[in-house]
This record gives structure tokens, C-alpha cells and sequence, in this order.
């Protein structure tokens, strides 16, 4: 499957950005889906997952409240609402498939397609 990000940009602190991952290619709903992101001198980290049916989300504690990811299966898409954004929020964001349920769990190692990220810049 070929995923592309999208919807990244530059936000003051306390704005809001929306996400987006479009897939193709294969099957979309044989996947749970990811963001990760990467900031500049920092390891990738997990940021928030969706299940295939959208019935399972998952997030990391510091966007949790914050954060919101969602799926759309018709359009073959998910997104990442992100509200209340902080400086520390500033990365690269990628999206990402797995066939398991790895990603469910945080763990990237399973994961079988990466899209190309977005930069989302959180500054004054």
C-alpha cells in the first residue's frame, strides 16, 4: 500500500492542525495504521494508532486529551487531529501500516508501508 501524508504547516502554540494519510494500492482495511514522528536529534516515536475497523485507538500519554486519530475506510484515509499544539509537539510526522498489531502496541518494527512525512512546526 502507498501512503502519502499530508496537512502539516506551521502553527502557533495552542493551534490546531489536521492530518491526513491517503492510501492505495491494497486493500485498506487489511491494515491498523500509525503516526509516528521525528523530531531534529530524537529518535522516532510513536505517536497515536487506529485499528482496521476504527473500533481501537491508541495514543501516546503526552498527546492523549490532545490528540485524536480517525479513519475513514470509503475514502481510504486517516487523520490526526492535533489541538492544543505545544513547541515539543514540532517533528516530522509519519504515517504507517501493519498488517499485525504491533503498531497497537507502539512498536514500529512490524510495520510493513511508511509514507513520506510532514513537517509540522509548532512556534510563535
Amino acid at each position: 500500500v502507498q501512503l502519502q501524508a499530508s496537512g502539516g504547516g506551521l502553527v502557533q502554540p495552542g493551534g490546531s492542525l489536521r492530518l491526513s494519510c491517503d492510501a492505495s494500492g491494497r486493500t485498506f482495511t487489511d491494515y491498523n495504521i500509525g503516526w509516528f514522528r521525528q523530531a531534529p536529534g530524537k529518535e522516532r516515536e510513536f505517536v497515536a494508532a487506529i485499528s482496521w475497523g476504527g473500533g481501537s485507538t491508541y495514543y501516546t500519554e503526552s498527546v492523549r486529551g490532545r490528540f485524536t486519530i480517525s479513519r475513514d475506510n470509503a475514502k481510504n484515509t486517516v487523520y490526526l487531529q492535533m489541538n492544543s499544539l505545544k513547541p515539543e509537539d514540532a517533528a516530522v510526522y509519519y504515517c504507517a501500516a501493519d498488517e499485525g498489531v504491533g503498531i497497537l502496541k507502539a512498536d514500529s518494527r512490524g510495520v510493513d508501508y511508511w509514507g513520506k512525512g510532514t513537517q509540522v512546526t509548532v512556534s510563535s
